[in-house]
């Protein structure tokens, strides 16, 4: 099983919000060798650029240390990944950042998308996904 974070999932996870001892299973999981866990490069971005704002650069750079030395794989953003997560915001009506997850997902045969974004339920039927709790 390999499970997309997005950046909703990341930052419930840091701030121990609803759904954080869901990411934290899967992290373990991860750590075990049991399942993979990766994140757009989009979604990464998205990470750092909220935690910067709310927390400062330190804590930002500490927080993407951390989910580096968890062996998170971050998946690139290359043309034919942006093409296609485009044409998918605009079939979908989706932010172009969601797009890259859903793609990204949507390319692995054993794909899970997790989120705690419930815009997602439009590209229900696309992919796998698990909601977290709201808040």
């Amino acid at each position: 099983m390999t499970y997309v974070l997005d950046s909703s999932a990341i930052l419930r996870y840091l701030d121990d919000e609803p759904g954080a001892a869901r990411v934290a299973e899967i992290l373990k999981w991860h750590l075990a060798g049991k399942c993979e866990a990766m994140i757009s490069a989009v979604h990464w971005g998205e990470v750092a650029g909220i935690t910067c704002k709310v927390h400062g650069e330190a804590t930002m750079e500490l927080v993407l240390s951390r989910l580096e030395a968890l062996g998170v794989q971050v998946v690139a953003a290359d043309s034919e990944r942006a093409v296609t997560s485009a044409l998918m915001k605009l079939k979908k009506n989706i932010p172009y950042v969601d797009a890259f997850g859903i793609e990204l997902t949507a390319s692995l045969a054993d794909g899970v998308f997790i989120t705690a974004d419930f815009d997602f339920k439009a590209v229900g039927r696309d992919v796998k996904m698990e909601f977290l709790p709201t808040k």
